[in-house]
């Protein structure tokens, strides 16, 4: 399950617009914002916001693989 609150917060941190976000996914800015309204990611998705945000390791985790709460 994809914790929104820290994804939206990378986001914040790192500078980078969702347009980019999009861009680097191959998708629409809509995909994007339905991800940060809760739907759930694909592979290609995680790997691909990871590399746009420059996420680490225990980031991506914490941000895509934390536990429903």
């Amino acid at each position: 399950m994809t914790d929104v609150i820290k994804l939206k917060e990378a986001i914040d941190n790192s500078g980078v617009s969702i347009t980019h976000i999009a861009g680097v996914l191959g998708c629409s800015r809509n995909r994007v914002y339905s991800i940060l309204n809760g739907s759930e990611c694909t592979v290609s998705e995680v790997t691909g916001i990871t590399g746009a945000l420059h996420l680490t390791k225990p980031q991506r985790d914490s941000i895509f693989f934390a536990q429903e709460r």
